[in-house]
């Protein structure tokens, strides 16, 4: 069953009255929805997990993503998109074996500090380079909430050079700075 969009963007909506968490939603949507072009994957369903990803985690902080879980299966996604939501957290027990899943663990907390990065910068993404993120992931005070061994675990687990990657998600989200409020 495909998930339409509009439907998962009423979901988080409905659960989700924070602006810089939507942003932040929207961002992993939009990098999710590039790595499925990339991979020849189903853009939409990417960019749906997403989107969604965090639905439950303003009201239900300590039981997330178990709410979310909950919600999506309510709404009938398929379980291999529950099954990412859940992976996205390294304490669910629920093991990252689709690519989909994978993805989505690798760009969550990197979306996050990218974006934290951009609003330090005059220039905001554009020109934005691996080196200069990487240079702030070594701050351990810059965007401290931000668990940096789940991001290197994340690219790990995704195969992928660390500096591609990073250039990657800047990429993505250069073409919606205006929209996550750059």
């Amino acid at each position: 069953m495909n998930i339409p969009r509009e439907q998962a963007l009423s979901l988080l909506h409905e659960h989700v009255a924070s602006d810089s968490l939507r942003r932040h939603c929207y961002a992993v949507e939009a990098v999710m929805r590039a790595y499925a072009k990339k991979f020849s994957e189903d853009e939409e369903q990417w960019g749906v997990v997403g989107l969604v990803h965090d639905v439950d985690y303003e009201q239900f902080p300590d039981k997330h993503p178990f709410t979310a879980a909950t919600w999506l299966k309510e709404k009938s996604y398929p379980q291999d998109m529950i099954d990412a939501v859940l992976g996205h957290a390294t304490y669910s027990g629920v093991e990252r074996t689709s690519k989909m899943a994978q993805c989505l663990f690798a760009v969550d907390e990197l979306c996050g500090f990218i974006m934290a990065c951009a609003h330090v910068r005059p220039e905001k993404l554009v020109g934005m380079k691996p080196s200069s993120v990487k240079k702030k992931l070594k701050d351990k005070r810059f965007a401290a909430a931000i668990n940096r061994n789940e991001i290197a675990q994340a690219i790990e687990e995704f195969n992928i050079d660390p500096d591609e990657h990073i250039q990657f998600v800047i990429a993505s989200l250069q073409p919606i700075a205006s929209h996550l409020g750059f």
